[in-house]
């Protein structure tokens, strides 16, 4: 057997003979798969994005929201599978209500984050179970160390980020975050431009319906992880529509 996937890619408990783990890959793929998330750490808070693809007509809009509160300060986003991420959000509710319940304090990002990427490492270890198939981006804001974003992937690697991506155009969108002033961009700054990085990111496929999901949190929200007002998002939306065909007429 070469080490093409076939017979290596039956368990998350093999490793194929140059050391890879496929059902760990293919999570991975599952995450490009989908719809592109966006998080940007501002100089007083986080703002987290994503694109939901609106797969029927009959869909209510607004419904069958991809972002969360992990916490009353973290909210959290991810690109994949509904469901697993779903699941991970819940685990992470219930790390933040332990450590609430023993500290007598939030928790913070960092820990989280940590407990999270220990818990998805898990399931790359046994043949009973699989990789989870989402990454998560998580936001959150402390009165003394400020604003903090943190991505968990499947393997459970966790890094600290000033701006991240996932999704299936991650690439793009990681490229127009390193262009913007992330430490002097205030939290109203970062929701446009969350806005006009997944506006760009969906330029190719303008055929398919799609909306934009925005949360907040940072010192202007009082520290608390909630969701942008939608005249707030509708305003992001046309000014990231109208800076785009600014730069095409350029």
């Amino acid at each position: 057997m070469g080490s093409i996937g076939t017979g290596y890619d039956l368990s998350a408990s093999i490793y194929s003979p140059d050391g890879r783990v496929f059902q760990v890959e293919y999570a991975q793929k599952a995450i490009d798969n989908s719809g592109t998330s966006v998080g940007i750490k501002t100089k007083d808070g986080v703002v987290l994005a994503v694109e939901k693809r609106i797969l029927s007509k009959l869909l209510r809009p607004g419904a069958n929201t991809r972002i969360m509160a992990v916490d009353r300060h973290i909210g959290a986003v991810s690109s994949g599978l509904i469901a697993d991420s779903r699941h991970l959000a819940l685990r992470g509710r219930d790390e933040a209500r332990n450590y609430r319940s023993i500290y007598k304090m939030p928790i913070p990002l960092k820990y989280l984050a940590d407990r999270l990427g220990m818990y998805a490492q898990m399931f790359t270890l046994y043949s009973s179970v699989r990789p989870f198939g989402c990454a998560m981006l998580l936001g959150a804001w402390d009165p003394h160390d400020g604003p903090s974003l943190h991505l968990v992937e499947p393997s459970g690697l966790r890094y600290g980020y000033a701006g991240v991506a996932a999704g299936k155009q991650r690439q793009l969108a990681q490229t127009e975050l390193e262009k913007l002033p992330l430490d002097t961009m205030s939290l109203g700054d970062g929701v446009k431009e969350a806005a006009k990085i997944l506006e760009k990111c969906h330029e190719d496929a303008k055929e398919n319906e799609y909306e934009i999901e925005i949360w907040w949190v940072g010192k202007d929200t009082g520290g608390i992880a909630m969701p942008v007002p939608a005249e707030k998002v509708q305003e992001a939306e046309a000014w990231a529509k109208q800076q785009l065909q600014d730069e095409m007429e350029d």
